[in-house]
């Protein structure tokens, strides 16, 4: 997929179809834009579950942080990946190796790495980078309704 623009329709699918979503790198200091994003899609009722292992056994608005993908005690439709760039890979290696592998990953603005993008592509899950919920879902969401 090209990865510079994003048909409205693939976004829109992507955010009406997924329920449950880890927030990897969620931060529990209200100023970081991963708390932000986290508190704005609960609000929408999705399921949220941070992951942090810094800040894992503890919670993040009310949910029960977890270390890593692998520690995740449910299956999740979507990771949201607050990391720097260059560990998307790393990241692509992770969620390669979840059963059930999540069908979605969103790459939070500056998040892009397109070589990791085309391997999780590869294996049938569907990417968006340098892209945010919160300023896709107004624009998307509420037009369709």
């Amino acid at each position: 997929m090209n990865h510079d623009r994003y048909p409205d329709s693939y976004i829109r699918n992507i955010l009406s179809s997924v329920h449950t979503i880890a927030v990897l790198g969620a931060s529990p200091n209200d100023s970081r834009p991963s708390h932000g994003v986290m508190g704005f899609l609960l609000g929408k009722g999705y399921r949220v579950i941070p992951v942090n292992p810094g800040h894992a056994g503890k919670t993040i608005l009310g949910q029960t942080v977890y270390a890593h993908l692998a520690d995740l005690p449910e299956a999740i439709d979507m990771v949201d990946i607050f990391r720097a760039a260059n560990q998307f890979d790393s990241v692509v290696d992770e969620v390669l190796a979840m059963k059930p592998m999540p069908r979605v990953l969103w790459g939070q603005f500056s998040v892009r790495d397109d070589a990791a993008a085309a391997r999780a592509e590869a294996a049938g899950i569907q990417v968006v980078m340098d892209r945010c919920p919160v300023t896709e879902y107004p624009v998307l969401m509420l037009k369709a309704s």
